[in-house]
């Protein structure tokens, strides 16, 4: 067995740096840039959102079917 694979992996605990080594606060850089990406889905994952399209399709479906009716009688 090699004692080189029992040793714990070291990590580092230095703050992240940008490419000229200047510290960089990625929490706050995250949730600066992701303020705008993360929007779209919690539109799309929230209830009232999901209640809004089952309206939107049933409202659709609504249409389609008096269409239907219409072709149907031949108006």
């Amino acid at each position: 067995m090699n004692s080189e694979e029992n040793q714990p992996t070291l990590t580092s605990n230095a703050p992240p740096t940008d490419s000229s080594g200047k510290p960089v606060n990625v929490v706050e850089r995250d949730l600066r840039d992701s303020d705008h990406d993360t929007q779209a889905v919690d539109e799309t994952i929230t209830p009232s959102s999901i209640r809004t399209k089952e309206q939107d399709a049933e409202e659709l479906k609504r249409k389609t079917d008096e269409i239907e009716r219409k072709v149907a009688d031949g108006n």
